[in-house]
């Protein structure tokens, strides 16, 4: 039997895990999941697979391509994504692949009437059909047909878009069910797009989500940051799939209020967050890289964004913002370390502060369980039209 790292790993390279490694207690009396879980590379491999390809992932806006041919490029499981928008204004997702060698057909946000692969010119109609190959004449039994972008199913919810890597998947509304009733006051959907920010941080992604999925450090780690709210009002409410922190900002004035208003936190499993303060919303995503890395996308969207006044609230925003992200980076990484030390293996929650953290790490315990119950045909399959 293979090892890594005295994890005992299957032959596709996921970790071997016993009933009772995958059952989680009443948030009472459970412990943390391991931290081998955070460390070892066959969770790594496992998180892609048995949680990151079988959820909806979030790419972005419609508001950020408004016109036919606007394309944005994102990740979606490792997989590169490209999202447009086309002739008859629909928005259309595909892989982000040539299907001549593997190469990119959009390596950044842009407009144009056809997607072009920047190895070797192939180019794709906004509907992913194959239009042209470079010095392809003499090729035979080569059917144009059969070699268009693989599509992903795509859906929109409060003007945001996202796709999924299965050809039939689960209902993006029945995942948020209730969501938007409880941000209603918020008016997301009509938000308009205005800045588009990256971090790569050294710990593993399920370590950067159990920090954001709770409150408990924010007055040790962002001590300007607690200024804002009546922290003694904050509170976290779980659902089915996603969870929902919230608190009352403070009667003073600041950069977000007049005085008053609401903060929200809302992130939907596995890996998206929807951070939502007065006439702003922030959303991100948070990418594995490897182990020990992973890539948090910030998109900034704004009630106005074209008025002088606007785009200074704009600037002052994503640098307070930039700074909450710094100390949260400091800490994951600190944690990440702590994680792969001899010292450590498991935790217990704070029942009064955890309960977002305790909720992301059951529905991870039941997608692994869910997954590994499966053999071996009925995972790891790419949808149906890539199978040409």
């Amino acid at each position: 039997m293979p090892f890594a790292s005295g994890i005992p790993v299957s032959a596709d390279g996921f970790p071997r895990l016993s009933p009772s490694d995958l059952e989680l207690p009443p948030i009472e009396r459970a412990y943390t999941i391991p931290s081998k879980w955070y460390v070892e590379p066959s969770f790594h491999a496992l998180d892609l697979e048995a949680v990151l390809c079988g959820s909806w992932h979030l790419v972005g806006a419609e508001s950020q391509i408004p016109d036919p041919g606007d394309r944005m490029v994102s990740e979606a499981a490792g997989n590169p994504i490209v999202t447009v928008r086309d002739e008859t204004g629909e928005v259309r997702a595909f892989y982000n692949i040539c299907r001549h060698r593997g190469g990119p057909v959009a390596t950044c946000d842009g407009t144009g009437r056809v997607l072009q692969c920047q190895y070797h010119g192939w180019t794709y109609g906004l509907d992913g059909s194959l239009r042209g190959m470079p010095r392809f004449d003499h090729v035979e039994l080569f059917d144009k047909k059969s070699f268009g972008l693989v599509p992903l199913a795509t859906a929109s919810w409060q003007g945001l878009i996202f796709v999924h890597l299965d050809s039939r998947p689960p209902s993006l509304t029945q995942r948020v069910s209730g969501l938007a009733e409880h941000i209603a006051c918020a008016n997301v959907a009509s938000m308009r797009f205005a800045r588009k920010v990256s971090y790569d941080v050294s710990c593993n992604w399920k370590a950067y989500i159990d920090n954001y999925l709770e409150g408990y450090h924010i007055p040790f780690v962002h001590p300007e940051l607690a200024k804002l709210y009546d922290y003694r009002q904050y509170r976290t409410e779980t659902y089915d799939n996603y969870s929902l922190q919230r608190a009352p900002l403070t009667p003073e004035e600041n950069l977000y209020s007049t005085g008053g208003g609401e903060a929200f936190y809302c992130f939907i499993f596995p890996n998206i967050m929807l951070n939502i303060l007065p006439g702003r919303m922030q959303t991100n995503v948070v990418l594995p890289l490897a182990p020990d890395k992973c890539r948090v996308v910030f998109w900034y969207y704004y009630a106005e964004i074209d008025s002088p006044a606007a785009r200074q609230k704009i600037e002052q925003d994503i640098e307070y913002s930039d700074g909450v992200q710094r100390e949260d980076m400091m800490i994951c990484e600190h944690v990440q370390r702590g994680l792969s030390s001899r010292a450590y293996d498991r935790g217990r929650f704070s029942v009064e502060q955890e309960q977002g953290v305790y909720h992301f790490q059951s529905l991870l315990v039941a997608a692994y369980r869910d997954f590994l119950g499966q053999r071996p045909a009925a995972r790891g399959q790419f949808p149906a039209q890539a199978q040409r």
